[in-house]
């Protein structure tokens, strides 16, 4: 059977990267999270003072550090998914804060900041066998991939889950925050002139609202099948 790519948009949390894990586990694939490059360079950027208390991004000197910020995926733990590491530490945590979640729509939508990662991304993916989620993997990163998927869910299911995800690894936050970070992020994503988040005109769309984990696993998985033989 060859190997192809496999680009997996949509918006954020809507389940894209735990659909796309899953098959990668299951087909032997290679797993790479963009959206979490784009986290990086956000914790970087935080940690950096390189964000204003209001949210602005001071983009001239972020653009500047970007030739030191090395973002790699390690495994960690056998059999579970590879955490990001930035410059050497392992980060995985730091990034999935609700901080970071505040800051990295502004951060993506810097343009010089998406052709450095896209660069980095194109490159994970050269030899095929790869499967990768974000937001604009199936128009701008591998816009011939074999395989794409554009993955949607209601806000308020979207908030529901990330309020779920979080409060199990013990953050204390509340829906209508996160809740307003997702409909934020949309608008970010949706609108920003450098990649915007869209459907592929070739990617077949799923709206897993009303779908287990396990159901929209087989959907996948049964796709995957259909375009690795064809």
């Amino acid at each position: 059977m060859k190997k192809i790519t496999i680009a997996i948009d949509g918006f954020s949390s809507s389940g894209k990267s735990t659909m796309a894990k899953a098959l990668a586990r299951e087909i032997g694939y290679i797993y790479i999270d963009s959206g979490a490059m784009y986290r990086a360079v956000t914790l970087y950027a935080l940690r950096h003072g390189l964000i204003a208390p209001d949210g602005t991004v001071r983009e001239e000197e972020l653009v500047s550090a970007l030739p030191d910020i090395k973002i790699e995926f390690r495994y960690v733990t056998p059999g579970e998914a590879a955490h990001t590491f930035l410059n050497g530490e392992d980060v995985e945590r730091q990034i999935r804060g609700m901080e970071v979640s505040n800051a990295v729509s502004p951060v993506s939508a810097i343009p010089a900041v998406r052709h450095d990662l896209v660069k980095k991304q194109q490159a994970f993916g050269a030899a095929k066998g790869i499967v990768m989620d974000g937001r604009d993997i199936g128009t701008t990163v591998f816009p011939d991939a074999e395989m794409k998927v554009f993955v949607a869910a209601s806000p308020r299911e979207r908030a529901r889950r990330r309020v779920e995800e979080l409060r199990a690894k013990g953050r204390d936050v509340s829906f209508d925050e996160v809740f307003e970070n997702v409909v934020s992020r949309d608008r970010i994503d949706r609108s920003r002139s450098e990649s915007p988040l869209r459907k592929a005109d070739d990617a077949v769309e799923l709206d897993n609202t009303g779908m287990t984990i396990d159901e929209q696993n087989r959907w996948l998985l049964d796709l995957y099948n259909q375009r690795s033989q064809s």
